[in-house]
């Protein structure tokens, strides 16, 4: 499912026109960016929990060249599913 048709199926299941669910996806989207980029977590119960994790600085290596390469620490999104997620999908 791309975005486009999560939108249509928001605005069918909210009996809303296909702006207003796009508009209100949109909306979604950037609070939990916002949210993470502050470092918080986002818990919606029952789905999952959305939160930011540290990745240490680490060795790697150039696959074509087989050269060390140094890769730099950065954070990550992650996603825990929720329990009735879980359910759902199993």
């Amino acid at each position: 499912m791309n975005k486009k048709e999560l939108v249509e199926s928001i605005a069918g299941a909210a009996e809303i026109n296909i702006t207003s669910a796009e508009k209100a996806l949109n909306g979604l989207l950037k609070a939990i960016s916002e949210t993470l980029g502050k470092g918080d977590t986002v818990t919606l119960v029952g789905f999952g929990t959305f939160s930011v994790s540290k990745r240490e600085s680490r060795e790697g290596r150039n696959p074509k060249t087989g050269e060390t390469i140094k890769i730099p620490a950065k954070k990550v999104a992650r996603f825990k599913a929720g329990s009735k997620l879980s359910e759902a999908i199993n």
